[in-house]
């Protein structure tokens, strides 16, 4: 990866995705979501970033019922990339998951107890915490989990660590009803966070893009790849609209971690140059570059390169 700017490339990039919620068979959420083709379609898009992803980070509600098969499917749908990509596969548990399903098809392990695991992707600590409550929707974190999370935190990791849960610990105000259904008691979750290594936080859940701080961490939302949770609808208390789906893309850098939207579906391009520009550009100098694209009468911003 070629450095343009002041920095050196990241060191890690990590693909953001949440709340698939894959239905087994050919059912379709609300009868008339195809979750399955929009997380087809959001994959292909991830399989695009360039350099690949070294992760793949699902934040929760892999599937809408908890059926074992559509646990099955997922796997079946991003297994394959993360081998193309020589990318690790981060899994949470969302509120729509059942951890008896989730944990056995994902992990072929027979348990109920929460889902937390820890991964390291070159030096990179990934840590997936279970926000999930069984048979509410809502979240919690229980006094066990947080003091798992502060032994694991207590030694820090090379380039730090991503912490990646279902619910988010931060305000909806674009859609206040969805706060009935938050995460509950964050300032304990704080106590832990606070002073650790954790650079970001990853979450999902509210079916759109928001950001955030907490415990002076930043927190990054991904919008669902099934549906959009509409941030401003007209005369509606809740929409649900079947567009608008993206994922993120998550760049670390040594001093900083920068968040990227990537939307989903097609639009036209109205300007651009193809992947044969870039060896020509690569091999001007950095001089070079700045005269001829910050330039404002530079040939290429007059519109005279051909």
């Amino acid at each position: 990866m070629i450095q343009y700017g002041q920095l050196a490339p990241p060191s890690h990039v990590v693909a953001h995705l949440s709340d698939t919620h894959l239905l087994a068979g050919d059912a379709r959420q609300y009868d008339a979501i195809d979750t399955v083709a929009n997380f087809r379609r959001a994959l292909d898009r991830v399989s695009r970033i360039d350099p690949p992803p070294q992760a793949l980070v699902l934040t929760g509600d892999l599937a809408d019922l908890g059926e074992p098969a559509a646990y099955r499917l997922v796997r079946e749908l991003v297994e394959p990339l993360a081998d193309r990509i020589g990318a690790q596969v981060i899994w949470c548990m969302g509120n729509h998951d059942e951890r008896a399903e989730y944990s056995r098809e994902l992990f072929g392990e027979e348990s109920e107890a929460p889902q937390d695991r820890v991964y390291d992707v070159a030096g990179l600590r990934i840590i997936s915490l279970d926000t999930s409550v069984p048979g509410w929707h809502h979240g919690e974190i229980t006094d066990e989990q947080l003091a798992w999370l502060g032994d694991e935190l207590a030694t820090p990791a090379e380039h730090g660590t991503l912490l990646a849960l279902h619910h988010p610990p931060i305000t909806s105000p674009m859609c206040p009803v969805a706060e009935v259904i938050e995460l509950l008691d964050t300032d304990r979750l704080a106590a832990v966070v606070e002073g650790s290594d954790i650079r970001a936080i990853l979450g999902g859940h509210y079916h759109f893009t928001s950001h955030s701080t907490f415990a002076g961490v930043p927190v990054s939302v991904a919008a669902a790849t099934c549906y959009l949770s509409d941030p401003a609808p007209l005369g509606r208390f809740i929409s649900a609209v079947d567009g608008h789906t993206s994922v993120n893309a998550v760049h670390v850098y040594p001093d900083r971690v920068v968040h990227t939207i990537v939307p989903v579906p097609e639009a036209p391009e109205v300007s651009g140059f193809g992947t044969d520009v870039a060896p020509l550009v690569e091999a001007l100098s950095a001089e070079e570059r700045l005269d001829m694209f910050s330039r404002k009468d530079s040939e290429f911003n007059q519109g005279t390169v051909v």
